[in-house]
């Protein structure tokens, strides 16, 4: 089985506590809690939730680019919203997608055994799964529900409509009688009843059915309260939508969408740079562009694919590079039978044609073929999108001979491109890339069109759109071996209002050129947009029209710097050793799993006690406490009053086994963790009086305040540990050139988050092209203290390149351990002589608390127990000693 990337695990645990805390604390603090912060005006901010569409419905949006696997996270999610808010490990789940094509595919994926979404599904409930189509679901009985977890597949399109009695699934249907005998009035109060207008549209309806409840789909999805999906749902997000929704009484919306509408509850944001990490997608896109004409690049196109087969034959995995042609329509130059008369002839390309497959309207050549299999098909030509749905990661060269500004389709053929073969690293750094030949003439021209299309189509941000897209000077030779090319700042078109009132200054006449255009006016840059080319551009703008361009200058400089940095030209950062320990005779890096068993971890030295869990039953309402949180069940939630006070079915065996499943524990064996949960659960019914139907009613919350138990002591342990074992930690030994244990940035997987920097002072020794949470000044307008001490560091002679650390990422920084947790230093540094510098700036009110203390003082051990090769600094504005942050870390480097 697929196991979840770690974007989607980071994005299902966040919806998961947001639905638990929906239930104990209401939506207004679960959004508090979970919902992302950002900054604004200088300040942190958190958009508010907007109830406007859904009203009391809860409704987020979890944002994810094209090619980030959205189907496979929704299928996790079921389960985990089934159990964190409805009480229920058999959910009814209303899946709504935007087209025909992309229902049968979904409708495939979640009931085709060895698929990764059904396979996900099957995780949790094992064979208790029906996937229906809106035909199938007839056929679900009513011992079904409640007992295996229903998917139903539709569009929203079959819903969606003003006039009930014109779509079937309002209509009377009555295979559905059986689902709505013995129903609570107040489960009748929310269904549709049979109106004159049933009567007139379904002859077989008489005035004796008039007002009964009608046995319809609709109405079964009503009763059935469901968890409701919606896939790419900003293609849904009108007034009629959200009454359709409202209408089906659902218990949530999730939307799932690269691009959300404005006034969605972004709940959770993937950026396109976490699936580059996640090698879920090829970055950058090589652009080619070719003024020349589209024979030019049909060759080099070719040559591209030829070159990336050459080098598929070294990986370990099958790979077969095919190349999409988008030809022009029927009235255009180059068609689709020009196209491929030029690359089947012998004066042409010589190709031959059972290599290539025609798809688009008239020619239907991938019909039934598998592209994954091996097989000849190495060229595709289409003219506008291939069919929806359709997927093959052998898909690395697109060959654009539309005009770009005007070529339809061009974004979800370049989504076609992205996709990585198997989701997995490759072997070969160029087919991690993906390439885009296009007949066009000035490469900045068309790299922001298809940024602008990777923006407004695919879920990029604009900074990732910008460095996405990379010109053919900044990549190993295609077309033969050879060095490196030095890297160069490409051109730079920026589009004015009108051409600068003055005349460009002698310093700046080599770099830039005003052309006029139709609009206005462009300058091309030719070199680095310095803060001179942007103050003389301004001068073209009035007040409204500079933040236009300064856009355009940051996204310039984005790509600029995607060119430039020190990744990008394939240069390695430093190694950085682990602190260590030895235990029973063996090295091993300090981490949580070390230290709790250092700390002699056992679920049985306390004595058993869920302090923070009861029940409380009065009258009509069951109350559960859960740390201080309260769920509260209420009549219409049971339906049935006084329950504690009946004999469960289920027996304390059953109980416990259910609960061993939902709480299982890596480092817990199964026979211990089911010994400790009997005991926890007899001693809630013997000391605690709780009986046992209460216990299995609100087996869900107790089963979290478990999970919760089981992480208090296992930190407790940690805790324990860390403090026998700290003054023993040293930094891992060197052999040779390399430490037993260390740690290594990834070129290509920085986890920068919001907000990036965008300051006018240029950190050009950074790592990495974008700098993650760094703001130039505060909201006061002085100087913010950490960009203080990152200038400091980028302007220090010792310092060859540096890295704004980035906090809980265990996977992609630098980590040092703690009695807690693990502590991320604000930066670290490559010196000049090989050394590392790893620096944590603390500002005043913080600098000597007990955290800061503690973490000065597994920095500095780290330090002292590395022979040298490594240095620490717990930097401030200015030390005891009256030095500034440069003079501290002058000091630091010389090692006084």
């Amino acid at each position: 089985m697929f196991d979840l990337k770690d974007y989607q695990g980071k994005a299902l645990t966040t919806l998961t506590n947001f639905f638990r805390l929906l239930r104990m604390s209401g939506l207004e603090e679960a959004w508090r809690q979970c919902a992302p912060k950002s900054e604004k005006n200088g300040q942190a901010w958190q958009a508010p939730y907007n109830p406007e569409a859904l009203g009391d419905t809860p409704a987020v949006c979890i944002r994810i680019p094209t090619g980030g696997g959205k189907t496979y996270l929704a299928a996790h999610a079921v389960a985990h919203i089934g159990k964190a808010y409805k009480d229920t490990d058999a959910p009814v789940a209303l899946w709504l997608v935007p087209s025909d094509a992309i229902r049968s595919q979904t409708l495939a994926a979640m009931s085709t055994l060895n698929n990764p979404c059904r396979e996900a599904l099957a995780t949790y409930f094992g064979d208790r799964i029906r996937v229906c189509s809106l035909d199938d679901l007839a056929t679900v009985g009513p011992q079904e529900v409640g007992q295996s977890a229903i998917i139903v597949v539709a569009t929203i399109q079959s819903f969606n409509v003003k006039e009930k009695t014109l779509r079937n699934v309002y209509s009377f249907d009555e295979s559905f009688a059986r689902h709505f005998q013995g129903l609570a009035p107040q489960q009748e109060a929310l269904l549709d009843r049979v109106t004159e207008a049933d009567i007139a549209a379904q002859p077989y309806l008489t005035v004796s059915d008039l007002g009964r409840v009608k046995s319809s789909l609709a109405n079964w999805i009503t009763l059935a309260n469901p968890i409701v999906i919606v896939d790419e749902a900003h293609n849904n997000r009108t007034d009629q939508a959200f009454r359709t929704l409202n209408n089906l009484h659902p218990s949530c919306v999730i939307e799932l969408t690269a691009t959300p509408a404005d006034d969605s509850n972004v709940l959770y944001h993937v950026g396109a740079s976490a699936l580059q990490r996640e090698d879920m997608i090829k970055l950058p896109i090589v652009l080619m562009e070719h003024p020349t004409g589209w024979k030019d690049a049909v060759r080099d196109a070719i040559l591209t694919r030829d070159r990336l087969e050459t080098l598929a034959a070294r990986e370990s995995d099958y790979i077969r590079p095919i190349l999409l042609f988008q030809a022009e329509p029927k009235n255009g130059e180059v068609t689709v039978e020009k196209l491929l008369e030029h690359l089947t002839s012998p004066d042409g390309e010589k190709i031959d044609r059972d290599q290539i497959a025609l798809a688009t309207g008239t020619y239907k050549e991938l019909a039934d073929i598998n592209l994954s299999l091996p097989g000849p098909k190495r060229f595709i030509i289409t003219v506008e999108a291939l069919k929806e749905g359709w997927d093959c990661p052998f898909a690395y060269v697109l060959c654009s001979l539309q005009d770009a500004k005007s070529a339809k389709d061009v974004e979800q053929l370049l989504g076609r491109v992205l996709r990585m073969p198997y989701a997995k690293p490759r072997q070969q750094a160029e087919l991690a890339k993906a390439y885009a030949h296009i007949v066009a003439q000035g490469f900045a021209r068309v790299a922001d069109q298809l940024a602008d299309r990777l923006v407004n189509n695919m879920g990029f941000e604009a900074y990732e759109a910008a460095q996405a897209i990379a010109p053919v000077q900044s990549i190993l030779p295609l077309l033969g071996e050879g060095d490196r090319p030095r890297p160069r700042p490409a051109e730079a078109v920026i589009p004015l209002p009108a051409a600068p009132p003055v005349s460009i200054p002698d310093s700046l006449r080599e770099s830039i050129e005003i052309r006029p255009t139709s609009s206005g006016a462009a300058a091309i840059i030719r070199g680095e947009l310095t803060e001179e080319v942007e103050e003389f551009l301004l001068t073209a703008c009035n007040a409204k029209q500079q933040q236009k361009v300064r856009d355009t200058i940051d996204n310039e400089r984005a790509r600029q710097a995607a060119l430039l940095a020190p990744s990008a030209r394939g240069e390695r950062f430093a190694p950085l050793p682990q602190l260590c320990l030895t235990w029973e005779g063996d090295l091993q890096p300090v981490e949580n799993r070390l230290l709790s068993e250092l700390g002699e971890f056992d679920l049985f030295t306390d004595p058993a006690a869920l302090a923070g869990f009861s029940i409380t039953e009065n009258g009509p309402v069951f109350e559960i406490d859960l740390d201080g949180g309260r769920i509260v069940y209420g009549e219409t939630d049971s339906g049935q009053l006084h329950l504690n006070e009946v004999a469960a079915h289920a027996s304390e065996h059953d109980l416990v086994r259910w609960l061993d499943r939902e709480c299982r524990q890596k480092d817990i064996g199964q026979p211990t963790l089911i010994k400790w949960l009997t005991v926890v659960v007899r001693h809630l019914q013997s000391d605690r009086r709780l009986t046992l139907t209460a216990l299995v009613r609100a087996k869900y919350p107790l089963a979290e305040a478990i999970r919760r138990e089981i992480g208090r002591r296992r930190a407790n342990a940690v805790n324990k540990g860390f403090q026998r074992a700290l003054p023993d930690f040293f930094a891992a030994p060197q052999f040779e050139d390399s430490f037993r244990y260390s740690f290594t940035f990834h070129p290509t997987h920085y986890p920068a988050r919001p907000p990036y920097y965008s300051g006018r002072f240029r950190l050009d020794k950074h790592y990495y092209p974008v700098i993650h949470d760094l703001k130039e000044k505060r909201a006061d307008g002085k100087f913010a203290e950490e960009f203080l001490c990152a200038r400091a560091i980028n302007s220090h002679h010792a310092v060859k390149s540096w890295i704004r650390n980035v906090e809980k990422e265990p996977r992609f920084s630098f980590w040092l351990p703690t009695a807690t947790d693990y502590f991320y230093p604000d930066f670290v540094c490559e010196l000049a002589d090989g050394r590392v510098l790893v620096i944590e700036y603390k500002g005043e009110p913080y600098k000597t608390n007990d955290d800061s203390r503690e973490k000065a003082q597994i920095g500095y051990q780290w330090q002292q127990s590395s022979g040298g090769r490594c240095l620490f600094l717990f930097a401030v504005l200015e030390d005891e000693y009256g030095r500034n942050v440069s003079q501290q870390i002058d000091n630091a480097v010389k090692g006084m």
